[in-house]
């Protein structure tokens, strides 16, 4: 069976592919918008990411938590992956959206966290 066969080729080059999941935020912003499979503000993934990373529910995110990561979203990570390929970053409305190598990067990306949980006997 090949990566095609199996549904997870990535149509982008290996190195951008790699860069694009280097980052924790960038990882969370691809699962995102895989398991949403539409468009998502700048505003919802930083509450998301926000809440993630904080260890609280999205209604409990302080404006400040989500102003860093949204900060961190729109200057680094969203235009980083629009120039990657992986997602479509609209910079005018701060709109993202999946493109066709969004969902099989996200697929790797829980491959390897599943993995990685299971060897280690955390489930989270």
């Amino acid at each position: 069976m090949t990566a095609t066969d199996s549904g997870h080729a990535i149509p982008i080059d290996p190195e951008d592919a790699f860069t694009a999941v280097s980052n924790g935020r960038r990882r969370q912003i691809l699962l995102s918008l895989e398991q949403s499979d539409c468009t998502l503000t700048a505003t919802e993934l930083a509450v998301e990411i926000a809440a993630i990373e904080n260890l609280v529910e999205p209604s409990a995110v302080t404006g400040k938590q989500r102003t860093t990561v949204y900060i961190s979203l729109i200057q680094s990570h969203l235009p980083k992956l629009d120039e990657l390929g992986v997602a479509e970053f609209d910079e005018r409305s701060k709109e993202v959206s999946p493109t066709d190598a969004t969902e099989p990067i996200a697929n790797h990306i829980r491959t390897i966290e599943t993995a990685c949980y299971e060897s280690t006997g955390t489930n989270e």
